[in-house]
């Protein structure tokens, strides 16, 4: 990794914030049946197509094109409103199948609906969106309201990128049916729950917080290459001149962060390492048996880069609007997806 720079770790220190969600987690329990995520992906109500025809905008001059890739429904792919980012899959988890989640966070400022995934099961070409919520120990549910720019799933833990605090974490074995069909409202009350007329939510369960400050979460990915396995973040950074940082942490077998051999000293985890990126504006970050894979965007308009980083830099060609990273080792693949409306697509490229 020589020709990228290694910087400070100390502003990427994460600090654990578990036991103010269990309450509000336990009401829940008591109000709605629990279900699990094979669950939701059995009543998934949207189709994706494979290889479709969104993937010809979202590819623009790119060549040559990707390996595969997904597109959502029609709906989906043109609603203004909600703007995928994120996106993980089941081979960072360590599970069996082809699933993959994608992150989209709401864009309008009035109405705030927070942040949802989609779990798409690629072998059935069927996802769902589940709402992320908080659950409150008085009952209630509200939207998180975050940019949502990365996803790292592990275990049973989503790590979702909250751009000035660190991690939001949720667990897939905590999903939960809502009885109420309301699609305005959130909350509950006299046992109904509504969701904005979402049939899932996920509550948050965790989070790992910064202690300085000085340092951004815009993107996530896994690293199943190293011993142990990594989580990885860094910085977006749109300023000519200026380019962001990237870091990892160590990850135990149960999915929580670590310091070093013995743990998290008093629930504080330090970055392993962290690199100054090689350029801007880049959206999403993953390092593999080796070497760093980078996401760069350059707009609605234009095509944007895949830049690997091993002993040199080696640019190629990328979709209008890459996101977010995630590797399928099965297949030596690195996929992303894109943001814009009307060009959203999963896509896969050869490592």
């Amino acid at each position: 990794m020589s020709a990228m720079k290694a910087v400070s770790a100390g502003p990427f220190e994460l600090k654990r914030d578990d036991d103010r969600f269990s309450a509000g987690i336990r009401v829940l329990e008591r109000e709605l049946e629990r279900v699990t995520l094979d669950a939701v992906l059995a009543k998934a109500n949207r189709a994706a197509t494979r290889r479709g025809s969104t993937g010809s905008g979202a590819f623009g001059s790119m060549r040559p094109r990707p390996v595969d890739w997904y597109c959502f429904d029609a709906a989906d792919n043109a609603f203004p409103d909600w703007y995928p980012q994120g996106l993980t899959c089941s081979s960072d988890a360590g599970a069996a199948g082809n699933v993959f989640v994608v992150s989209w966070y709401y864009k309008p400022e009035a109405g705030e609906r927070g942040v949802r995934l989609s779990f798409l099961n690629a072998a059935t070409l069927r996802y769902r969106h589940v709402l992320l919520v908080e659950a409150r120990a008085d009952g209630g549910i509200a939207p998180i309201d975050i940019h949502a720019g990365g996803v790292a799933w592990y275990g049973h833990l989503l790590y979702v990128a909250d751009t000035v605090r660190g991690f939001r974490v949720f667990d897939t074995r905590q999903i939960f049916e809502v009885n109420g069909g309301d699609d305005r409202a959130i909350g509950g009350a006299k046992g109904v729950y509504n969701a904005f007329g979402y049939r899932y939510v996920m509550p948050q369960t965790g989070a790992w917080t910064t202690t300085t400050g000085a340092a951004r979460f815009s993107f996530a990915a896994v690293d199943r290459s190293a011993d142990p396995d990594l989580l990885v973040s860094g910085e977006y950074v749109d300023e000519p001149g200026e380019t962001g940082r990237v870091a990892r942490w160590r990850l135990d077998p149960d999915g929580a962060l670590r310091a070093g051999a013995d743990g998290a000293a008093d629930g504080v985890a330090a970055a392993l390492d962290a690199y100054a990126l090689p350029a801007g504006r880049i959206q999403g970050a993953l390092s593999y048996d080796g070497a760093w894979y980078l996401s760069q965007g350059a707009g609605s308009q234009r095509n944007g880069t895949l830049i690997e980083v091993g002993d040199g830099i080696v640019r190629r060609p990328y979709p209008v609007g890459p996101e977010d990273l995630a590797c399928v080792r099965g297949r030596g693949q690195v996929w992303s997806v894109t943001e814009f409306v009307g060009r959203r697509v999963i896509y896969g490229v050869p490592l």
